[in-house]
């Protein structure tokens, strides 16, 4: 069958030839040839009896099915692969590429797909569930049910196939994709295995690009029209049946190539289209076929992380995530080792559960003692377990992150994006702004500095006693209404990122312009800031604009915005709650303060640039050191500020 739709025109004709592909003797004529069923029988025995290969029966097949050359993985070597948890085990061969099919992932999107710990998500985009571990074979279990895995797999090739395009079929793929079996609880009418791409999304969707197919030859219909293939289709057929297509469509280029004779433009734009089809209808492959954990007692329950983890890391190059992305990943990574590690207590597969925000949150929420109906509780209990002081937590959190030591400010990009998927339903523009806000700070110091925990602030009565509490300085207390209120707050507009227009809006007068954490955690300080922070998380729970305070009680704004919230708070941030709403003659001890917080500020800064340049000269493999002359105002600069400092402070205890 022909696959392909020439124009008569065609400005591009270099004579395109079909590349020989063979590994043995090349002494005839080259053609493509989809080797017969009984070619493969060496190869899959070869296959299960190799003790290194821990994979299904089935899953054998479907790699001596989809081998150029089933004969070459006979007696084939197999190879050992580092990764953070163990080794992977893999066989390297060329494959049919549409014996392959794409990653089950939507990595690239995580930060605009929509979560199920959201109680107003819809189905449109939603998240995928992520693969577990199959009790003894080297392959990635999938739950979900088959149309939700196949749209997500026809989304993400059809981005991969926009955003990052690869030149393919002038020459034939030279560098290896990497796959791994995948095996599905919910098939329904579908085959319930495949062999699903790791690496080399970008190179399967280019090469399939072109290729369209009769309709018949995908589903059962009277359509004739030719119709563009996509992953959903080839996942939809059989392993047998998925094969004979691949020998149609093979036999309809070479059918091609020979039918169009003569010189002709329309001749030779047919016979190079043909020739670049066979040539992207192969690609070398390593296939996972085993994983050796360090710790035996793990099993395969780590496999998921270990093939998760080749992801990231071969995605940094050519084609980088976005930050909100990556960010989302390294979080479920961090989740992920702090699960299998056992930091997450004694109910841990309910904190990872409600963490990861990726299933149904409900009862995993109940078991914690949390109204599952209240997003920003959950997102509460996401910073509230991703700032605890264990040191073992914070080793993992600082590798994760890859960062010497873990500040307070590289906590906030994990946090913010699982925090984030409770409110995955916001339109675009206005989760575009509640990102940009969280993402100029949200945390402060004392949330890592002191222990606090998550209770179920769930009304107004809750409310109300946490606000006394907090009032008798209970530090746990007050941190938490600052969480609840910061969330409440940025997520329905009320406290924006620094910038704008805000002093116009209080007149003038210069307001605090810092990241939203610092803001919540100065008006904390005061008791009118609790009282507006606890009415704050009233009324917006209940649909109502909060309320502002002055002349020594709240009152109604009707005519504001949350920009007109945003620029008074920020104003009380750094003026206080006079009945004017600020004042403009601070006390000296207040100004000092002030500065003393704007100082460790600067530090924690500093430090945090300081670990990024050392992240920076790792990851280009720069080991040259720097001149004395470059960094001697730094250290001179350090040097002084140590004495000044200590010359106003108390000594070190011992």
């Amino acid at each position: 069958m022909s696959t392909i739709d020439i124009p008569d025109e065609h400005d591009d004709i270099d004579g395109i030839e079909v590349i020989d592909i063979r590994s043995g003797d090349r002494s005839t004529p080259f053609e493509h040839r989809v080797e017969p069923v009984s070619k493969t029988t060496k190869a899959i025995k070869f296959l299960e009896s190799h003790p290194d290969v821990q994979i299904s029966s089935a899953a054998v097949r479907r790699i001596a099915f989809g081998a150029v050359e089933p004969g070459l993985l006979e007696g084939a070597r197999l190879e050992r692969h580092r990764v953070e948890t163990g080794w992977l085990i893999v066989i390297t061969y060329r494959a049919y590429t549409l014996l392959l099919s794409p990653a089950i992932e939507n990595d690239r999107l995580l930060d605009k797909a929509h979560y199920a710990a959201d109680p107003d998500a819809s189905d449109d985009q939603r998240v995928l569930s992520m693969p577990t571990a199959h009790d003894s074979d080297a392959t990635l279990v999938y739950a979900d049910a088959m149309d939700d895995l196949l749209a997500a797999i026809d989304r993400a090739s059809m981005r991969v196939r926009g955003n990052n395009p690869q030149e393919v079929g002038r020459r034939i793929v030279e560098r290896p994709l990497t796959a791994v079996p995948a095996t599905f609880l919910n098939p329904g009418r579908h085959p319930d295995d495949d062999l699903n791409i790791v690496d080399g999304n970008s190179r399967w969707a280019s090469c399939t690009a072109g290729i369209k197919v009769p309709a018949s030859s995908i589903s059962p219909t009277t359509a004739k029209d030719p119709v563009p293939l996509l992953p959903s289709h080839l996942m939809r057929l059989p392993l047998a049946e998925r094969r004979d297509l691949v020998r149609e469509i093979v036999k309809g280029a070479h059918g091609d190539i020979n039918a169009a004779t003569g010189t002709s433009r329309a001749a030779r734009a047919k016979r190079d289209q043909a020739a670049k089809l066979l040539n992207a209808m192969t690609v070398p492959v390593q296939v996972i076929v085993g994983y050796t954990d360090d710790n035996p007692d793990m099993g395969m329950r780590r496999f998921p992380v270990a093939v998760r983890s080749l992801l990231m890391r071969m995605n940094i190059g050519v084609k980088p995530f976005d930050a909100s992305s990556q960010n989302g990943v390294t979080a479920e990574e961090i989740v992920t080792a702090l699960f299998d590690s056992g930091e997450l207590g004694d109910n841990a597969q309910a904190v990872r559960d409600v963490l990861l925000g990726r299933a149904d949150v409900t009862d995993a929420m109940k078991s914690l003692g949390l109204n599952p109906a209240f997003r920003d509780l959950r997102f509460t209990y996401v910073v509230q377990q991703l700032t605890r002081k264990e040191p073992r937590l914070n080793a993992i959190m600082a590798a994760k992150l890859d960062k010497r030591r873990l500040h307070v400010t590289h906590r906030s990009g994990p946090i913010v994006e699982l925090g984030l998927r409770s409110y995955s339903s916001l339109p675009k523009e206005t989760m575009a702004s509640v990102r940009t806000a969280l993402d100029t700070g949200c945390l402060w110091q004392a949330l890592a500095d002191h222990e606090w925990t998550v209770e179920n602030i769930d009304n107004d009565q809750a409310v109300d006693d946490l606000l006394e509490r907090a009032d008798n300085d209970d530090i746990p207390a007050r941190l938490l209404l600052g969480v609840i209120a910061m969330v409440t707050l940025v997520t329905s507009g009320y406290l924006l990122a620094p910038g704008g227009s805000a002093e116009q809006i209080v007149g003038g007068i210069k307001v605090m312009r810092t990241g939203v954490g610092t803001v919540i955690k100065t008006v904390l300080d005061t008791k009118e800031g609790r009282q507006v922070l606890a009415d704050a998380i009233k009324r917006i729970r209940a649909n109502q604009r909060p309320r502002w305070w002055a002349d020594g009680h709240l009152v109604e704004r009707e005519k504001w915005k949350g920009s007109d919230f945003n620029a008074h708070l920020r104003l009380a941030a750094n003026h206080g709650f006079a009945p004017e709403g600020y004042q403009n003659d601070p006390t000296a001890t207040e100004l000092e303060d002030k500065a003393l917080t704007a100082f460790q500020v600067s530090l924690t800064t500093a430090a945090a640039n300081l670990d990024d340049l050392i992240a920076m000269r790792k990851k280009n493999g720069t080991d040259t050191e720097l001149s004395w002359i470059v960094v001697e105002p730094s250290f001179r600069q350090l040097n002084f500020m140590g004495k000044d400092l200590a010359r106003i402070s108390e000594d070190e205890p011992r």
